[in-house]
């Protein structure tokens, strides 16, 4: 006999776990069917853990420039080992706390490999073997992506490695060489830099952190030279030559190819998600160039069966994951006023030093969706608090439509961006202009009156510069 569920989620990442939790709040009988560990790649082996590897590198980087706030430390150094084991300790204390908050809701986890078995079925299976038969009203598949692999440069989890072996080093590289540079990309790159190893970052488009606008584009790529990293843009890995304990990496660009050697190569060349071995084949269900097609609502074209997160595509985020969990779910519950998940107002955050966050349009989408816009920038170094903390580098940039005042998108870059950029994105939530936001009191000294002052300056009232 099967068990029975009103819904079954496929995937315990922080899309399926957050859907099954919503989802038993709202009364509705529901399972996690998840095959490796509850919190997915995110709390696993991506944002959590890469995060408490920034933490140790940025208070590194603080103690070897203690003179400056008047203290003293000597002998500033490390223990690799032992900042991968608090690194490891994070994500098992969260993972714990996200099995403790299954328990608490009364959702039912399964441990294996689940899969599409007919209309409202889904098999689970481990290591090859029946686990559990659900029948489910409806089912969400949430089973995520994985670091995408390109043919030539293979990972082998020793001298080319992906993000997870990047996360647990044996022995700290002398010098690395990381395959591109979006957000996974340059926060390892950061953090290599930051102990020690001497970096350089490969990026096939003409500049790094290509989905931010330009102009923070431009000042990570500034900052990061100045650390001593070495970013080469425009260019591809041709192959890459494996020796004993170094790789000889072969570049092509527009002046012809070079050569570099490195002891490990990093891939961060995007994800693939996944979405074999799920049962799709003979329903409704479509792809679109890898991704699963979704409406509005997350239904797919098979009826009862929903996809959330990574598997459906751009912008490949936790948190919009999670989002999506809750439409789906609230809208599968029959709650009123449930609206859709607009990912313009989707914030994106990226943890190298200094950080780099985002919300809504850059200033050269804006122009090319047609709109006049007003740009306002504002400094760090204007900034009271960057100035106590002796972190300076950085500036806030917002874009606003020039007709309506409206809040086209914000852009940052500097100490604890990814904690303000919230304050924008609830400012697109609530469709604010110009006018609400400066009328709004900022407090006194903080790095967010930065954000007041770059709004001033898109309307020539800029006070402090």
């Amino acid at each position: 006999m099967a068990d029975s569920f009103d819904i079954a989620v496929i995937g315990g990442g922080p899309g399926g776990y957050v859907a099954a939790i919503r989802a038993a709040q709202l009364g509705l009988k529901t399972a996690v069917v998840e095959r490796e560990h509850l919190g997915g790649v995110c709390l696993n082996w991506g944002c959590i853990p890469t995060k408490a590897l920034l933490r140790s590198a940025e208070v590194l980087h603080l103690m070897q420039h203690a003179a400056s706030f008047g203290l003293s430390a000597s002998n500033v150094g490390f223990d690799l080992a032992a900042v991968v084991k608090r690194s490891r300790a994070v994500a098992n204390q969260l993972q714990n706390g996200v099995k403790g908050l299954l328990r608490k809701n009364k959702v039912t986890v399964y441990e294996g490999q689940g899969k599409l078995a007919g209309k409202g079925k889904v098999s689970v299976t481990k290591d090859g073997k029946p686990v559990a038969e659900l029948a489910a009203k409806h089912i969400i598949l949430a089973t995520g992506a994985r670091a995408r692999v390109l043919s030539g440069l293979e990972p082998d989890g020793k001298l080319v490695w992906t993000y997870k072996e990047a996360m647990i080093p044996p022995a700290m590289p002398k010098s690395l060489l990381v395959v591109g540079s979006g957000a996974i990309g340059v926060e390892f790159a950061s953090f290599y830099r930051t102990l020690g190893a001497e970096v350089t970052i490969v990026e096939v488009l003409d500049r790094i952190l290509p989905v931010e606008d330009a102009e923070i584009s431009a000042a990570a790529k500034k900052s990061f030279e100045r650390q001593g990293m070495k970013i080469l843009t425009s260019a591809t890995v041709k192959s890459l030559k494996k020796e004993a304990d170094v790789v000889t990496a072969t570049i092509a660009s527009a002046a012809g190819e070079t050569s570099i050697k490195a002891e490990r190569v990093i891939l961060a060349v995007g994800i693939s998600a996944n979405t074999e071995n799920l049962g799709l084949e003979g329903t409704g269900v479509k792809l679109d160039r890898g991704h699963i097609v979704v409406d509005p609502w997350l239904q797919t074209g098979e009826p009862g069966v929903y996809a959330i997160g990574d598997i459906t595509g751009a912008p490949w985020l936790a948190h919009k994951a999670s989002h999506e969990g809750v439409i789906c779910v609230e809208k599968i519950a029959g709650l009123p006023h449930v609206a859709p998940l607009d990912v313009r107002r989707i914030p994106g955050c990226t943890y190298c030093h200094p950080q780099v966050a985002s919300v809504g349009l850059s200033e050269a989408k804006a122009k090319e969706l047609g709109h006049t816009v007003k740009v306002g920038r504002f400094p760090l170094i204007g900034n009271g608090k960057a100035i106590a903390l002796g972190d300076t580098e950085g500036f806030v940039k917002t874009v606003f439509d020039a007709k309506t005042g409206e809040l086209l998108g914000a852009h940052m870059i500097g100490p604890e961006v990814t904690e303000l950029i919230q304050g924008y994105t609830i400012a697109k939530s609530l469709e604010t202009t110009e006018a609400e936001l400066m009328h709004t009191v900022f407090p006194h000294p903080t790095l967010s009156e930065a954000m007041h002052e770059a709004v001033l300056d898109a309307y020539g009232r800029v006070i402090h510069i």
